[in-house]
């Protein structure tokens, strides 16, 4: 069993012309030998057609009572004979496409045509009988070629239809090769932006793990870190004030009871405890005069609690104000946040967190560069392999109308 041919995609349309030479060129040249009789019978038409026109004029301006309106309608209607025939564009070169178009086109021109004679020419009756005689006779000379051209478009030119597809299969192919390369291109393109902004990233990101690591900064975090352990104490050694202090600051929105410095710092140790007792001047004065009227107003029962939470609320309080049981934690907070405000506003850790905020906005403006790149490349992608799919299908159906027109089995190699 012989082995199927390989033929380039780039080679194809020449391999194609040769094999079906022997088809093509008698059916092409019998389809323009049509069409030149065609045109000269559409050129007869014009002719007779202008005859109408010319002698329908001069019955018009002998502006006689027998002929005048016959003569009017004769008139319009060999504009329109004229105008119909003339807007018929006979193809230039020749295909199964063109030359399918041109029938129907001709064919409805003169179905229309056939239409108008059979309405008006009766009418126009009696006059004219000889020029009616004279474009009917060209006309149906002209009716008879055009089933002409009906019979060798659907007996033989129909034959050849396929191959004249296979050539434009050819092109679109072709078209479709280049258009793959291109995007091979620019995916590759993409792939290397990609990878410069990868590591473009991976640098801008130890930049800033070597500016974390100074060892201001590290102090920095280190106070952070005490910071938030000394806020969870404040808030274990004030949780069971929480409640009350709630209950307070809605009884003083109600009837009041506190100075306005009161009840701001009320309302600050309810959000933020540790920021609070951080900020009160030394043995809190603020909260133990807070706390002296909350346990005034628990004590004379304006301050309504559950019996378990007014005893805790009442020994916590007891501690505070005659055992000042937060001042150590008060030292330690503000300590912290001293050493904290010294170190933040050194030049050094100025110069870091300027570095750190530059470096970040480098970083931000890589991540969005790589994601468009990203998106351009999923685009890309998807468009390689949807022009690979169209290639193929056009591949096989080459192939296949290549085996139903010529008889002979070929393999398309594409040039991807």
């Amino acid at each position: 069993m012989s082995e199927t041919p390989k033929i380039s995609s780039s080679k194809i349309k020449d391999w194609l012309r040769k094999e079906t030479r022997s088809i093509l060129i008698p059916v092409h040249e019998k389809a323009e030998k049509l069409l030149d009789e065609m045109n000269s019978e559409f050129e007869k038409i014009i002719d007779v057609s202008e005859m109408l026109l010319d002698n329908s004029q001069k019955e018009i301006k002998k502006r006689s009572k027998n002929t005048y309106s016959r003569a009017r309608a004769l008139n319009k209607l060999a504009r329109l004979f004229l105008k119909r025939i003339r807007q018929i564009e006979i193809p230039e070169k020749v295909s199964y496409d063109r030359f399918h178009d041109f029938v129907q086109e001709t064919r409805k021109a003169f179905t229309v045509t056939e239409v108008d004679i059979k309405n008006w020419f009766s009418r126009i009756s009696p006059f004219f009988i000889l020029d009616r005689r004279k474009f009917l006779g060209v006309f149906e000379k002209a009716k008879e070629s055009s089933k002409e051209l009906q019979s060798f478009l659907t007996k033989e030119y129909i034959k050849t239809k396929t191959i004249e597809e296979t050539f434009q299969l050819v092109n679109n192919l072709l078209s479709m090769e280049h258009q793959l390369a291109d995007l091979e291109t620019r995916k590759k393109q993409t792939e290397t932006q990609k990878a410069s902004i990868e590591r473009k990233i991976v640098e801008t990101q130890k930049k800033m793990e070597l500016q974390k690591n100074q060892e201001s900064l590290t102090q920095i975090n280190q106070i952070n870190m005490e910071m938030k352990k000394l806020s969870r104490d404040v808030k274990r050694n004030l949780r069971h004030l929480q409640k009350p202090f709630i209950k307070l600051q809605r009884m003083v929105f109600r009837k009041g009871g506190l100075t306005p410095e009161e009840s701001k710092k009320l309302n600050h140790y309810i959000g933020n405890p540790f920021e609070a007792l951080t900020a009160e001047d030394v043995e809190y004065p603020c909260l133990k005069g807070i706390l002296r009227k909350m346990n005034h107003l628990i004590s004379e029962g304006k301050l309504k609690l559950k019996r378990s939470r007014e005893l805790k609320a009442k020994q916590d309080i007891e501690k505070i104000l005659n055992k000042d049981s937060l001042k150590t934690l008060h030292q330690k907070c503000r300590e912290a946040a001293t050493r904290k405000k010294q170190l933040s506003t050194s030049t050094e850790i100025t110069n870091i967190k300027g570095e750190l905020r530059e470096l970040q906005e480098i970083l931000k403006k890589l991540k969005r560069r790589k994601k468009r790149i990203e998106l351009e490349e999923n685009a890309v992608k998807l468009n390689v392999k949807e022009t690979l799919g169209k290639i193929n299908e056009t591949k096989n159906e080459i192939e296949k109308n290549v085996l139903n027109s010529t008889g002979k089995r070929i393999l398309v190699e594409l040039q991807v």
